[in-house]
């Protein structure tokens, strides 16, 4: 009988330690999208009149959800509840891969960034947030006289 030397799952551990080294060596993310990983995913662009961020945050509740702007930092918080319910006394989980529990995603914005014209809205599980640039920031042409 052939018996390996390594486990089953070693390719698995090896991601999962990766992940983590990844993790504890991140830096803050910025809309130039420095950091991946984490809960909610997220999606960033801007237009030249706004910063649109897409947050994949499916299963929430509006009201568990938390988005502030404050120095230049944006931040999402909140809550996602465990989908498994304990049904019995001697039930047992065996594959449990989503993330349950108190999350935080803080995001810097450029300095044009307006805190005074944020909007949040979820929709379909997608939390899309969208950031005025101040207008004194815009590009104007100049007539020349």
């Amino acid at each position: 009988m052939y018996r390996s030397l390594f486990p089953r799952d070693m390719l698995a551990e090896m991601d999962r330690l990766q992940r983590e080294m990844q993790q504890a060596f991140d830096l803050s993310p910025s809309i130039r999208g420095v950091s991946r990983n984490g809960f909610p995913a997220l999606n960033v662009g801007s237009t030249p009149g706004t910063i649109e961020i897409y947050a994949f945050a499916p299963g929430l509740d509006p009201a568990s959800l938390e988005v502030n702007l404050e120095r230049g930092l944006l931040s999402i918080a909140g809550r996602r509840e465990s989908g498994l319910e304990q049904r019995a006394e001697r039930s047992a989980v065996h594959i449990n891969e989503r993330f349950a529990g108190a999350f935080r995603r803080a995001l810097s914005m450029p300095e044009d960034a307006d805190p005074d014209g944020v909007q949040a809205r979820l929709r379909d599980g997608v939390l899309h947030i969208t950031v005025r640039r101040r207008e004194a920031a815009q590009p104007r042409r100049i007539t020349v006289q």
